[in-house]
């Protein structure tokens, strides 16, 4: 019998109304059952008064009453154990975590207020740890983490390009250090911060004349031609959306007399975008999108390594070996052209809340700050050396055995770099991009 023939089908409406009415009972049995779970809880946030407008958060406070959930505006200068008992925390700090690391008085009492809270309940589910954002807030951290996880999951479908971190003006050994790590002509120029609107100012360098320009500390990043699509992944816990946006058109590889081409990366990836840096005049080699399994596997590793669970990624394609390439990462993104967000943050919530109910066999009574409910980790590397097999089973142990360390005010252990620079290139670009970069550069 053809399946989806009429016979078949019938076959399937012998007993519809049985059939119906265990489904729906069950159904409704869940759902009475996941509200009577749901009531009462109670979800702090904090966000800027732009982050609000901008995300629409009052439709998803909204959507939380509709379910029992008490959603609580916190107030960062009153104290927290006034405004509880909380059973999740929403947050975008940085800005604050930012002033606060520039020694800002009234910052460093905001922050702090928030994480004597957390520590003093480590019951609390925070999204997201407060280590962990400070870890995406420095492009060298956030590089070496993705390199570390490249090592680790030894897949030849991603190959991210080879950065240094300069923290010194251009000097006789610079451009040394520059070759000896793999980078190439063009790099792309970047802060150090990864946040703010001055984070969004960039430069393509061409040569060593602008080099010398580039004012510390800053990241530079080999450029890969990859036919000016930009892929931006939204994470939110297990769930994500990849939304495709403009990005800069392909740029002949090795040095050039070109001058450097500084630009803002948000007015270039904007979905309406056009200009003569995003155009698609020369495209050439491939063109396709992101596997959807490397997609899978990259977040799910970020999400266990740092415990994050609000997080964008920026992949690209090299169009050359189709590689992916993740070039960026932004905690608690804006989720533009993401119509699901509110759902899939309420969804992750509330998995999240029940893996850590008490009744619950999988609770580990650790603390609550977590993507997922995996043990939390803090493990960023310490130096992008290979990994040996099996390495990724250290992502989510505890902190003591792994040599991935982030200090409880964010900074990296590890040995110090000489020349004021920090840099890293994975095995996969070391093995396939720079060799086929060469190799491209040869024949122009």
């Amino acid at each position: 019998m053809e399946r989806g023939s009429c016979e078949t089908v019938s076959c399937f409406r012998v007993w519809p109304l049985q059939v119906e009415s265990t489904v729906t009972s069950g159904l409704r049995t869940r759902g009475v059952e996941m509200q009577t779970f749901l009531k009462g809880r109670r979800v702090g946030y904090w966000l800027s008064e732009k982050k609000m407008k901008k995300l629409n958060f009052q439709s998803f406070a909204d959507m939380c009453r509709k379910r029992g959930i008490e959603v609580v505006q916190l107030d960062l200068s009153q104290p927290l154990e006034e405004q509880g008992p909380l059973d999740v925390i929403i947050h975008k700090l940085t800005d604050l975590i930012l002033e606060a690391d520039q020694n800002d008085t009234q910052s460093i009492l905001l922050v702090q207020r928030v994480q004597d809270y957390i520590d003093a309940h480590p019951e609390t589910i925070v999204l997201d740890p407060l280590p962990a954002i400070r870890t995406l807030l420095d492009r060298w951290k956030s590089y070496q983490l993705i390199h570390r996880i490249e090592d680790c999951m030894q897949d030849e479908r991603i190959c991210s390009p080879p950065f240094l971190v300069l923290n010194t003006e251009f000097g006789p050994d610079t451009l040394e250090q520059i070759q000896k790590h793999g980078l190439t002509f063009p790099f792309i120029c970047k802060t150090r911060v990864a946040h703010g609107t001055n984070s969004h100012e960039m430069a393509i360098i061409f040569s060593e004349e602008d080099l010398k320009d580039v004012k510390p500390p800053c990241v530079i990043q080999s450029f890969i031609n990859h036919n000016a699509v930009l892929y931006k992944v939204f994470v939110v816990g297990e769930s994500y959306t990849v939304v495709e946006r403009p990005s800069l058109k392909n740029f002949p590889a090795g040095p050039s007399d070109r001058k450097a081409i500084c630009f803002n990366s948000h007015n270039v990836s904007k979905p309406e975008s056009s200009s003569d840096l995003t155009s698609r005049d020369n495209v050439e080699g491939l063109s396709q999108p992101p596997s959807d399994d490397v997609i899978r596997e990259l977040s799910g590793s970020l999400r266990r390594a740092l415990g994050v669970s609000l997080f964008g990624i920026d992949v690209i394609i090299n169009n050359l070996t189709g590689q992916h390439a993740v070039i960026d990462i932004n905690a608690f993104p804006g989720y533009e052209g993401v119509p699901e967000f509110f759902n899939d943050l309420l969804t992750h919530i509330t998995s999240v809340l029940q893996a850590h109910a008490p009744d619950n066999p999988q609770a580990s009574g650790q603390p609550k700050s977590l993507a997922s409910s995996q043990p939390p980790s803090t493990m960023v590397p310490t130096a992008p050396a290979p990994s040996p097999p099996g390495c990724c089973s250290m992502l989510g142990k505890e902190a003591s055995s792994s040599p991935w360390i982030v200090d409880g005010d964010g900074s990296l252990k590890g040995p110090r770099q000489r020349l004021g620079c920090n840099s890293a290139m994975s095995t996969n670009f070391q093995q396939h991009c720079v060799s086929t970069i060469a190799t491209k550069a040869s024949s122009q």
